[in-house]
């Protein structure tokens, strides 16, 4: 499959479709999950529904435009195209995994469920096209797992913060948001380094697993204290943790500047 332009140009259609699906799910869905938030006493979650959901259409629509430029790419036979392919898939599963959530703790349609497989897909696709090692793409799955887990902290955090009596308590939620969602970039970076093989893909995974632990466990920790039982807030600084310890083995470091060494055409 390494350097398959026209299975990658076929791809890059499907992206292309699922960009524009995302637009019209998310449209049809937006509303009713307002309206299903507020019927069952969320108003809360009915806000963060208002601006998450229209957060991932923005970058789902556009990871659909990119691959427009994507399918150009291969078309001319570009070595650039399956990496910015990877790009747009991996912003696509965002967007297409956490519009599931909200509507079916309502009981009410998840549509975005395809966009997410479809996603999934096309993001092992464009990395089996540009030939990247098998442990790399596991490595990089799992730094996706811990990328949209971190994402969700940030999601989390808007519906406490509204929640919470104002003081010490909501206004970690508060300080917290943005660097969860910071983190989740970073992630999303650590993974574009790691599969172009870029010298500096290390350095990105500790800071990025930084990220999630700094904006997580605060949160974690305070939801435990407030609701007495384990809090979802700590399951993607945990996993960033166990993928600290990961990258900070030997063998781990080794894989990586193997990876980085090796003779491929890294022209983006």
């Amino acid at each position: 499959m390494k350097n398959n332009h026209k299975l990658g140009a076929g791809l890059a259609v499907v992206g292309i479709f699922a960009g524009l699906l995302v637009l019209f799910l998310m449209a049809g869905i937006y509303q009713a999950n307002i309206d299903g938030k507020l019927a069952g006493d969320r108003p809360d979650e009915a806000i963060t529904v208002q601006i998450v959901f229209a957060l991932l259409s923005w970058l789902g629509v556009s990871a659909g435009a990119l691959w427009v430029m994507v399918l150009y790419g291969f078309l001319n036979k570009a070595n650039w195209a399956w990496f910015w392919g990877t790009v747009a898939a991996t912003i696509q599963i965002l967007a297409g995994f956490f519009p599931i959530i909200p509507p079916s703790s309502i009981g009410l349609p998840a549509p975005t469920m395809w966009v997410f497989l479809i996603a999934c897909v096309l993001w092992f696709g464009m990395l089996l096209i540009g030939g990247v090692n098998w442990k790399i793409i596991i490595l990089a799955f799992v730094g996706g797992l811990a990328y949209v887990l971190t994402f969700i902290d940030g999601v989390g955090a808007i519906s406490r913060y509204q929640t919470e009596a104002k003081g010490f308590i909501s206004s970690m939620y508060a300080m917290s948001q943005l660097v969860n969602w910071w983190g989740a970039a970073a992630w999303a970076v650590f993974i574009f380094s790691l599969v172009k093989g870029k010298p500096w893909a290390m350095p990105v995974g500790v800071f990025a697993a930084a990220m999630s632990m700094f904006g997580g466990f605060p949160v974690g920790v305070t939801d435990v204290l407030i609701k007495e039982r384990f809090s979802m807030f700590l399951v993607a600084p945990v996993l960033s943790t166990g993928l600290l310890m990961y990258l900070l083995l030997p063998g781990t470091r080794r894989l990586i500047e193997t990876w980085v060494g090796a003779d491929r055409i890294s022209d983006l």
